[in-house]
């Protein structure tokens, strides 16, 4: 019975050459990273109560905070209402862009001259579960940068981050009954 053995062989080898060849691979282009992180240099992710406000949507706390932007650590240039593409410059004279604003969320994007460089998305996100709501915090990179591939460097940039929207989310705690 050794026959049998090469039939498996013979059966997978007449196949590709009934399929014919394996097509070209399909060249991968790097993520694009201002679409979401999947792909990206993953910074940090975190999460904030707003408290219960059982009569207001995520959506009218996004609209809150890019409605009156002085809310957010601000130094000039956008402490009114938000658009996309709007460049402002966060505390320490760190310019951002608005990537995009939408139903509950917002997005900025960190300007050459930022302090940790530029191409930092952060991503603000607004829920509501049983009339709780919740500020969720994402950051990622295209790529990373001296700073943020540094563990020092980076590891300041995250404590730094989580207090500045800690400050945030306490601030919406309160606005958010105005929303």
């Amino acid at each position: 019975m050794p026959g049998f053995a090469a039939l498996p062989v013979a059966l997978a080898l007449c196949a590709g050459l009934v399929a014919g060849p394996s097509p070209a691979p399909v060249a991968v282009s790097p993520a694009d990273c201002r679409a979401g992180p999947a792909g990206c240099y993953d910074l940090y992710t975190y999460g904030y109560t707003l408290g219960l406000h059982p009569f207001t949507g995520p959506e009218a706390v996004r609209r809150q905070l890019t409605d009156h932007f002085w809310l957010f650590p601000v130094s000039g240039g956008c402490a009114g209402r938000i658009r996309a593409g709007a460049r402002c410059e966060l505390l320490g004279g760190n310019p951002v862009e608005v990537e995009y604003i939408g139903d509950d969320f917002f997005q900025i994007n960190t300007l050459p001259g930022h302090q940790l460089g530029r191409g930092m998305h952060i991503r603000f996100a607004f829920s509501r579960t049983l009339g709780f709501h919740t500020m969720t915090v994402r950051a990622w990179q295209d790529r990373p940068t001296d700073c943020t591939g540094e563990v020092l460097c980076n590891g300041a940039n995250r404590t730094f981050a989580w207090a500045t929207w800690r400050v945030l989310a306490t601030t919406l705690r309160l606005t958010a009954y105005a929303a």
